[in-house]
């Protein structure tokens, strides 16, 4: 096929976009009805009634006695009291023995309690208190009255609801077919997980999130073998998919590239509504209709594809199910919360953008540091709490601007989040591992910044806990004299996490012969570095000052990394021959190791959340023998202070 493509991406608004779509449903029909079919109500958990359901019976259906004892007439018990008491035959038919649930026998409206009844004989009895009518007895329709609505159309079912309409007489109920979705990811690079891969190749996990969304919000998702991008094969499928399915997305190829076909085999099938919508990330999407039925095309990128199903896809499968057409920001179903921003944020005015956050609550005020903003990076969606969205046609956000945070976990889970920002090793995943199974609901989140940059977050009240390893140069000590410099007022313990190898990262057998810190001169030998302010490029100047060697002089010493895996990555990767890096991280690449080094790793604590519970067992895992054998398991590490008070400041 020629290449004939329109290059057409427009910057619709997201609520314009909507719209969009809405209206093109609409025009079909009434697009609200659809298809419904019976069910038992034993089966109906989860599903969506397509009508108001109403109790055939009352429920109780009969007057019922409340608990255990006696059924009497209250007007024979009006005289009753401590210096009156009242004798009752039950041979004359003036009382009743009834255990609870029991029909209230005729001629009696209320019931004694077993324990406020004396018993003179097998016949008689004496109470001492009166009781009012119906007191103690469950009236016919207490709970529900014969003709009464139990449930709604559109409504979600819960078990509470299986209950209540059991309970009304209802055994069968009339519930909405859930919305069958086809899902096809697109793409030559794409391979099976498990397989074989080459540089190129792309693991298919997108379909699978895609899949696993829509069945969350209660849609059946129906998810299709890739499709090349070829064209013509691509026309097929959509066709083929439009005309078996409610719903059609396809993943990938709906920008403007060369080999993104989705645009134009929309337009060619049937109507292109929107191709690109004022969201970041997320922006080329494909909104059509084709065979009458709607089809959205959703960016490659994993973040930008969950971004765009939240938009669009979750707003569909609520309209089809609970009739809800008007969504909005303000009134998505997350519960929110207000927070302050740890740090200037500068973002387009072109569009909206979603911004992943992590949230610490410290002093009371909800935290929202950002995350990695990159479209491709799946992992920032894994480690967010919450989603703050910057709207189109503001440049962005002050440090410590309030923001509003759709919360992505639940709030007790972030409501005892401790947040250590700072230097990261696998170590402290190991320890939050250990907190969170061992003492739920508490949680370590970890976010990579750097010594330096843990230090700061401390300085400004961002952190419950801070990961350092910084070498003082001059005195040869570790973290104590920065600590100093940096954090004024506020008093701090340090702990010993653990002291670790450091050294040089090189592919495996070493090929280079990289032995010391001179062999950073050889033109023959590519640096990966760490960013500023982390403790190991602290480690690296201060040896490079000891051999006097300028650093202008290393071919890649302005290359950065923020962590020693990424640093193993790019020596795996071929992107450089060396980086400085610990053991741990080497070994995890298979790549050899070139010790330089060992050094102590710290955690500083401000005093005053030393006595958090969430500290305290934090400080419980750190010291315990499962913490102990996780690291001893690891290469590289000495646990000899492990738990240790290193300082007070």
């Amino acid at each position: 096929m020629k290449d004939d493509r329109k290059v057409y991406l427009e910057n619709v608004s997201l609520e314009e976009a909507r719209k969009k779509l809405f209206d093109a449903l609409d025009d079909l029909g009434e697009m609200g009805d659809v298809r419904s079919e019976k069910v038992f109500v034993d089966n109906a958990r989860g599903r969506y009634t397509s009508e108001p359901v109403f109790a055939r019976v009352s429920s109780p259906h009969y007057h019922a006695s409340a608990m255990d004892g006696v059924a009497v007439n209250s007007k024979n018990t009006r005289e009753a009291s401590s210096r009156n008491p009242v004798t009752l035959s039950l041979a004359k038919g003036e009382a009743f023995v009834v255990d609870t649930g029991d029909p209230i026998p005729k001629g009696t409206d209320s019931v004694i309690m077993i324990e406020e009844v004396e018993w003179l004989n097998d016949d008689e009895i004496e109470i001492v208190k009166s009781v009012s009518p119906w007191e103690n007895v469950r009236t016919i329709g207490e709970d529900l009255v014969a003709t009464e609505m139990i449930v709604p159309s559109n409504h979600k079912l819960r078990p509470v609801d299986i209950g209540a309409l059991l309970a009304g007489g209802i055994t069968e109920i009339k519930v909405k077919i859930p919305p069958k979705v086809g899902v096809l990811p697109t793409g030559d690079e794409l391979i099976e997980p498990g397989e074989n891969m080459k540089p190129g190749d792309i693991i298919e996990y997108n379909s699978r999130m895609i899949a696993g969304n829509v069945l969350e919000w209660d849609g059946e998702p129906y998810r299709q073998e890739k499709v090349e991008d070829d064209y013509e094969k691509l026309k097929t499928e959509i066709n083929n998919l439009s005309n078996a399915f409610d719903l059609v997305i396809i993943n990938a190829g709906s920008s403007a590239g060369r080999e993104d076909y989705t645009y134009k085999v929309v337009d060619e099938l049937g109507e292109v509504l929107v191709h690109g919508v004022a969201i970041k990330p997320g922006k080329p999407v494909v909104i059509g209709m084709v065979n009458n039925t709607p089809v959205i095309g959703i960016p490659g990128y994993p973040v930008s594809a969950l971004i765009a199903l939240e938009c669009f896809v979750k707003p569909l499968l609520d309209y089809w199910l609970m009739g809800q057409k008007k969504i909005s920001e303000e009134n998505l179903e997350r519960e929110k919360v207000k927070a302050k921003i740890s740090k200037k944020l500068v973002s387009s005015l072109n569009a909206s953008e979603y911004v992943r956050v992590k949230l610490g609550l410290l002093d009371g005020d909800y935290i929202a540091s950002p995350l990695k903003r990159g479209a491709g990076i799946v992992m920032s969606m894994v480690e967010a709490d919450g989603i703050v969205v910057v709207p189109q046609m503001k440049e962005g956000l002050d440090k410590d601007e309030e923001v509003t945070v759709q919360l992505l976990k639940p709030r007790q889970l972030v409501d005892n989040t401790l947040v250590s920002i700072g230097s990261h090793d696998i170590t402290l995943d190991l320890l939050g591992e250990i907190l969170h199974k061992n003492h739920y609901p508490y949680n370590l989140a970890s976010t990579n910044v750097g010594s330096m940059g843990g230090i700061m977050a401390i300085a400004r009240g961002e952190a419950h806990l801070a990961g350092v390893h910084l070498l003082d140069p001059k005195t040869g000590e570790y973290n104590t004299s920065f600590i100093k410099k940096y954090i004024k007022d506020e008093e701090l313990i340090v702990i010993n996490l653990i002291y670790r190898d450091q050294g040089f990262i090189v592919k495996k057998n070493n090929p280079k012969g990289i032995k010391n810190i001179k062999d950073l001169l050889r033109e023959d030998v590519r640096l990966v570095n760490r960013q500023r302010g982390a403790g190991t490029r602290v480690l690296l100047d201060y040896h490079l000052e000891n051999e006097k060697i300028s650093s202008n002089d290393i071919k890649g010493y302005e290359k950065e990394e923020v962590n020693h895996l990424s640093v193993a990555a790019a020596v795996s990767g071929g992107a450089a021959d060396v980086g400085l890096g610990i053991r741990a991280a080497a070994e995890a690449l298979d790549l050899d190791f070139v010790f330089l080094a060992k050094e102590r790793f710290d955690l500083i604590i401000p005093k005053k959340y030393y006595e958090m519970s969430g500290i305290k067992n934090l400080l419980k895992s750190l010291k315990s023998d499962e913490f102990k054998e996780s690291v001893g398991e690891l290469s590289g590490y000495d646990l000899s202070k492990t738990g240790e008070v290193m300082a007070e400041i």
